[in-house]
């Protein structure tokens, strides 16, 4: 696999440039034709961080304090804008949050209110205005930033002519229910930007109502262009790029993949014999065909499901021979992970590039995993781990007990995965391969204007006068 890399060719700095100038002195801009002066010093870049939560909630929320803590090792400058919550880190612009929303009331106003701000909410704009008025960022990068804040956010920077990143979590800008999936099963119905079929096929748990919320959230981003306002979308797999490619622009478009921590990873040599799921308890995550193959197996091997949500009720009495650990966080999971022999991660969705994959590299662990999405990008048949068809509970089974059975191969497996980490998903080369992001994007105008005088006299000959 290929090291991630940003295009800075001319062109495409000054294709940027034309829509979006940006001086890095705001009180003193340059202009293209000023004269040849001593250089200012340079101004430290300023990137906003934008996510709805601002507590460590789940992998958008890692992606982003492990983006905020390497911009601040390069001396970029961070400024932060999320929703209040009592669980929220510190932060120095906690008052431009917005309020906490919680869309579960009972009351029929209150309802009518949240579906409201759901889709475009005034507080979070005038919040994020009066933060760019006061802050003067120079890029504003967004996460998670969907009905708490929404991406009505984006246009409110976009009139500021500040340059816009969106990183893709999930595919919310291709199917309004995030996940591609309807009813249980793989759709793409609405990667073209026509929604009907949400309402048709009722894809949000069924409910008419939910769907038609969803839908009328879809239409009015579209109406309004809140997509069209970002200037690059992050997409952590390349599945994940070329779905969302046709419909927002290859060039807009950049593969990032998520990283992870090598340096504070050890690679494990533990093994105490037993298979080890990590991650959320929905159906979408395949969990319950991993538990069918254990039963069906007679729980002739150990299975720990580490995690908690919405089936981990059902599970539990539906399935007794598994050990249900609940949500393991800190060195709980660090300790599961170190002892597990294989982890497994059936999923069932089209997942993007899971940070518990990473983490089960990183500790050098050989991985069963579903072939689907972009985890093949990550776990390579054959040589970090074995993939199998989603929802075989034979072939998972098979799978499960090929590694078992070999302690040679857990650890060869296991070893190659570490080393894949190491080179290809260490953090540092993502925070590396971001920043080249962010300052193709906030290229100053003197430089611009270098590059643009270079073009015409390679083109045209030495005696054009420079473009103005």
């Amino acid at each position: 696999m290929t090291v991630p890399s940003i295009d800075h060719r001319d062109d495409v700095l000054i294709g940027s440039a034309a829509r979006r100038p940006i001086s890095w002195d705001e009180h003193s801009p340059v202009p293209a034709h000023a004269p040849n002066t001593e250089p200012r010093q340079r101004v430290p870049l300023k990137v906003l961080f934008a996510n709805k939560f601002f507590y460590l909630k789940g992998g958008a929320e890692r992606v982003l304090f492990d983006e905020i803590d390497l911009m601040r090792k390069h001396e970029v400058n961070v400024v932060d804008f999320s929703m209040s919550d009592p669980r929220n880190r510190p932060s120095n612009y906690a008052s431009y949050f917005v309020s906490p929303k919680d869309y579960r009331s009972a009351s029929r106003i209150s309802r009518l209110r949240s579906a409201l701000s759901f889709i475009h909410s005034r507080e979070a704009v005038g919040k994020m205005s009066r933060l760019i008025r006061d802050e003067k960022p120079d890029i504003l990068h967004c996460h998670n930033v969907y009905h708490q804040l929404t991406p009505s956010i984006i246009n409110a920077a976009s009139l500021a002519k500040i340059p816009i990143v969106l990183t893709l979590h999930d595919y919310k800008v291709v199917c309004p229910v995030y996940t591609r999936l309807s009813n249980g099963e793989v759709c793409t119905k609405c990667s073209g930007g026509h929604y009907e079929a949400l309402l048709t096929q009722r894809c949000a748990d069924g409910s008419l109502a939910q769907s038609g919320l969803l839908w009328a959230e879809a239409r009015f981003h579209a109406a309004a262009g809140s997509y069209r306002r970002v200037d690059r979308f992050i997409a952590p797999s390349r599945f994940m790029r070329d779905a969302v490619s046709p419909l927002l622009g290859e060039s807009r478009v950049v593969y990032i993949p998520n990283g992870v921590d090598t340096s504070r990873i050890e690679a494990s040599r533990q093994d105490e014999g037993f298979v080890l799921y990590l991650g959320r308890l929905s159906p979408e995550k395949g969990v319950e065909t991993l538990l069918r193959a254990h039963a069906t197996d007679h729980a002739t091997w150990r299975l720990v499901i580490a995690g908690s949500g919405p089936l981990l009720g059902k599970l539990q009495s539906q399935f007794p021979l598994a050990e249900f650990t609940g949500h393991l966080s800190g060195e709980h999971l660090e300790t599961k992970l170190r002892e597990a022999s294989v982890i497994v991660v059936p999923s069932e969705w089209h997942e993007n590039n899971p940070l518990s994959v990473l983490e089960a590299m990183a500790h050098a662990k050989p991985i069963v995993a579903s072939h689907i999405g972009g985890i093949p990008e990550l776990v390579r048949h054959g040589r970090t781990g074995l993939l199998f068809e989603p929802r075989n509970t034979q072939q998972l089974s098979s799978q499960i007990k090929t590694l078992l059975s070999d302690c040679d191969l857990r650890r060869k497996f296991g070893n190659e995965a570490r080393k894949i980490a190491e080179t290809e998903y260490s953090l540092e080369r993502h925070g590396a391969a971001l920043l080249s992001l962010y300052q193709s994007l906030t290229a100053p105008a003197e430089a611009l204007s270098r590059i643009a005088v270079k073009r015409v006299h390679a083109t045209r000959g030495p005696r054009m006068l420079p473009v103005e």
